[in-house]
């Protein structure tokens, strides 16, 4: 049953609170009259003020101009955990072409720059990006971001979205590495798409689209665009698919699927509300949950075959054993995460990044 109590904006809704508790005290003490307002109408009233005071901005809020609390706002406009998946990422994926110590050149390292800081300024324009399109989804689901909360206005968070986008191009273009260039290319056109509310866009509101999209950058973009990048632009070899590569993006191709799947289970009220039905929204949140460990759990497996066969122990030792530990971390903590709180579920999708970033160290082991 749902709960549609109409709320004028103006009524102070602490008040209103206070009303509410203070009739059902006073009909606690009237035994001639029984239930003269029923626990799931509270409970509905109840409901319906505390996601109007979520939801609504807060109009006294001030913001702080200083300077710890503006690079602050900053740190988070930027999603860290994503640039950190990014710094990780594409350094795993650029030592897969090493193929002896001298190939750790100083041409190596400039190299991995040259990748890094075009993919860094994309990252931090398409996150910007989507902020400013889910303003009114964040006050519900991520109050914390500073667009949702006032500390940017929405003025300064596009020019910080096209100022990463101009120099992310830009530096795209003079360091004349065409996979990476591609790769920005690339990560703008579908980060536009799968956040800009205009026909025939704004793809999160479509799941398998929504899906996609996360899938082809972070599974297909950064884990062959940067290795062609290191391996024929900087080290000036053939392009050649090593089994370590091969094995990366296919193994992240999952790893990316369940985090595309897991981000929006904790997220099901604002989407719900704002008619973005994902698949947590459509087909319950304790429903994509296990399937989303049972996807990783299957990928963690596969690895371990794949870690037995190699021909060289210390590879093999690494590999198997640190893909066995995940694993088992993975098991016994989703066992342990509360389905029903969306903080603890908040929590568990965190964790799984953590062990996006622990895979990337196991992925040069592969051989």
């Amino acid at each position: 049953m749902q709960c549609n109590v109409p709320l004028n904006h103006k009524f102070d809704q602490g008040n209103l609170m206070k009303l509410f508790q203070k009739s059902s005290s006073i009909s606690s003490k009237l035994p001639s009259i029984k239930n003269p307002i029923s626990n799931h109408g509270l409970k509905c009233f109840q409901s319906r003020l505390e996601h109007v005071s979520t939801s609504q901005p807060e109009h006294n809020y001030k913001p702080n101009t200083t300077l710890g609390a503006q690079l602050d706002a900053f740190y988070r406009f930027t999603r860290p955990h994503t640039v950190i998946g990014t710094i990780i990422g594409i350094t795993s994926v650029s030592l897969l072409p090493i193929q002896t110590m001298a190939d750790l050149s100083p041409t190596f390292f400039i190299g991995i720059l040259k990748g890094l800081l075009p993919a860094l300024l994309m990252n931090i324009c398409v996150v910007g990006l989507n902020q400013l399109y889910d303003i009114q989804i964040d006050k519900v689901n991520k109050p914390d971001l500073p667009l949702a909360r006032g500390d940017f206005s929405v003025e300064f968070g596009s020019a910080i979205v096209a100022t990463f986008s101009i120099l992310s191009l830009a530096k795209g273009l003079a360091f004349k590495s065409p996979p990476v260039l591609s790769a920005v290319v690339i990560w703008f056109l579908l980060g536009s798409a799968y956040s800009v509310d205009l026909p025939f866009l704004r793809w999160k509101k479509y799941p398998l689209l929504a899906a996609a999209c996360i899938l082809c950058v972070r599974a297909l973009v950064i884990n062959i665009a940067f290795f062609v990048h290191i391996q024929k632009y900087v080290l000036g070899r053939p392009i050649m698919f090593t089994k370590a590569s091969i094995f990366g993006t296919t193994f992240m191709s999952f790893f990316v699927a369940v985090i595309a799947l897991f981000k929006d289970i904790p997220d099901v009220d604002g989407d719900r509300h704002y008619g973005i039905q994902s698949f947590s929204v459509q087909l319950g949140q304790e429903r994509i949950f296990w399937l989303c460990i049972s996807m990783l759990l299957m990928a963690y497996g596969s690895a371990v075959v794949i870690g037995v066969s190699s021909q060289y122990p210390l590879n093999m030792m690494v590999t198997v054993f640190g893909h066995c530990m995940l694993a088992s971390i993975l098991w016994l903590r989703a066992r342990g995460v509360d389905l029903k709180n969306n903080a603890a579920l908040a929590s568990f999708y965190m964790f799984i990044w953590n062990l996006f970033y622990a895979e990337y160290f196991l992925i040069p082991f592969v051989r």
